[in-house]
């Protein structure tokens, strides 16, 4: 698992009109390259009049799944703009579709590269784009005794409260960054004087907004 990396927010979309023509970006996260082409299924049928629907994606942690599709535009004018842009933002996981419908107006191939690329990365200044930062979940388990202590410090920390359980002990889950458990753990090893129990459970991404 890699430790952090770029993706789209949500699932979105958002028009630009260029020459007449509208074009309007469809973008939306995939894992796999089945997401990716029922994605893309789902948009063409969505827009089954409009004069293409070009795709582009890029999937995996080494990037080793690319494809583009021109959808009957002129070769390389198209789904490659659409696909650099997403190279460019340093996205992974991302697909996105660009509908077009004509307005009269031919844009030739170096207007359709800008037309193209443009709408993809309005399209994700639109939609907004995330950190997927990966963290490990600690479990730590306190007498009711030292939980007043111990919440006030937790929540005023760094670290985000994943959720907190009354049994017989107070057990607080805390999102912890993958690199910085042995930190995390000396510190509240000190905090409760050696009077909890640490235990690392599984590994879940945190999303936080890239401006």
């Amino acid at each position: 698992m890699l430790s952090d990396y770029l993706t789209v927010k949500e699932t979105g979309h958002n028009e630009i009109i260029i020459d007449k023509s509208r074009f309007i970006a469809h973008i939306a996260r995939a894992t796999t390259e089945e997401e990716a082409a029922a994605f893309i299924q789902a948009i063409k049928k969505e827009h089954n009049s409009a004069t293409h629907n070009c795709s582009a994606y890029l999937i995996g942690e080494t990037d080793n799944i690319q494809k583009a599709n021109d959808d009957g535009e002129p070769s390389g004018t198209a789904g490659v703009p659409m696909l650099e842009v997403i190279k460019k933002r340093q996205l992974k996981d991302t697909v996105a579709v660009v509908t077009r419908y004509f307005g009269g107006i031919k844009l030739g191939a170096g207007g359709l590269i800008r037309a193209y690329g443009k709408s993809v990365s309005e399209g994700l200044n639109s939609i907004g784009v995330v950190n997927r930062q990966l963290h490990q979940i600690v479990h730590i388990l306190v007498d009711y005794t030292l939980i007043g202590k111990m919440e006030n410090e937790l929540r005023n920390s760094d670290y985000p409260i994943k959720e907190m359980n009354y049994t017989e002990k107070v057990e607080i889950q805390m999102y912890v960054p993958i690199n910085d458990t042995e930190t995390f753990r000396e510190w509240i090893t000190e905090l409760s004087n050696a009077q909890s129990e640490i235990l690392f459970g599984a590994k879940d991404y945190l999303e936080i907004d890239v401006k």
